[in-house]
């Protein structure tokens, strides 16, 4: 297959019955719209004929796909919502998150892990790595450690009330793994305000001496953290310009859990 071949088979395909996308483009044009919109709105921004727009409109209303709040004007129906739930319910983020590591991973040939909040630790659910990276595998998916020793835990408590970190602290006592590891809540503080700042995060030999992560923040439709992506690489390797990479990926990834700026 030639690449033009395979440029027109990823193409979207339009539909092919005229019905439904004449339907689509009402749709389009009411989830535009905050408030209900008179057809005679609707008819000039789609161009469809009146008779048309009206029959399409009332086969939608019918299937709770559009409600008409009052005669003659439209809005995004209850039954949209319904199914989106069923949607957001049924995404996972290590599906959304699986092809977007592995190519960070193409790029940097370093671990790339995915983790999310349990308590006062992250949890490891997912990693992509090869052999080559040349840094032994310590935390193996389903692994843990303390939030403020890695870059994704401080992703977590950065998005914190600053309250519960201080509780956070009380409760561990910010004890320490290496002689980088940061064990003052006032230099914790600090360090969690730049997060908030970039919306990344690192860490320096914290966790484990010689090696270092640098991490972004992936969140959901309720702009809510969900999980954290980070690249790992032994403290020589890492490539400061992987960070933009990073961050990007991770949007790409909240992205496909239904999150917008």
């Amino acid at each position: 297959m030639s690449e033009k071949q395979r440029d027109a088979a990823r193409a979207p395909v339009a539909p092919t019955i005229q019905v439904i996308e004449r339907m689509f483009t009402l749709l389009d044009v009411l989830a535009s719209q905050p408030d209900p919109v008179p057809l005679k709105q609707l008819t000039a921004r789609t161009g469809l004929h009146p008779s048309t727009a009206h029959r399409i409109l009332n086969d939608l209303v019918i299937g709770r796909f559009v409600d008409r709040p009052e005669a003659g004007s439209y809005r995004l129906g209850m039954r949209l919502l319904e199914l989106g739930n069923l949607v957001k319910a049924r995404l996972d983020v290590r599906d959304a998150a699986l092809g977007p590591m592995r190519e960070l991973h193409k790029l940097t040939h370093q671990p790339v892990n995915l983790s999310v909040r349990q308590g006062d630790e992250i949890v490891y659910i997912e990693r992509t790595y090869s052999e080559r990276s040349g840094m032994q595998v310590v935390r193996a998916v389903g692994g843990r450690a303390p939030l403020h020793l890695t870059s994704v835990g401080k992703l977590f408590l950065a998005f914190d009330e600053p309250q519960r970190v201080r509780a956070y602290a009380t409760r561990t006592g910010l004890a320490g793994h290496t002689r980088n590891s940061i064990t003052d809540l006032a230099r914790l503080e600090r360090e969690l305000m730049l997060v908030r700042q970039t919306a990344t995060a690192r860490d320096d030999e914290e966790l484990e001496l010689g090696v270092r992560c640098l991490a972004a923040g992936i969140f959901d439709d309720q702009s809510s953290l969900v999980a954290g992506l980070s690249v790992s690489a032994p403290a020589d390797r890492l490539e400061e310009s992987w960070l933009e990479r990073v961050r990007a990926t991770a949007a790409q990834i909240s992205l496909a859990l239904g999150h917008r700026r």
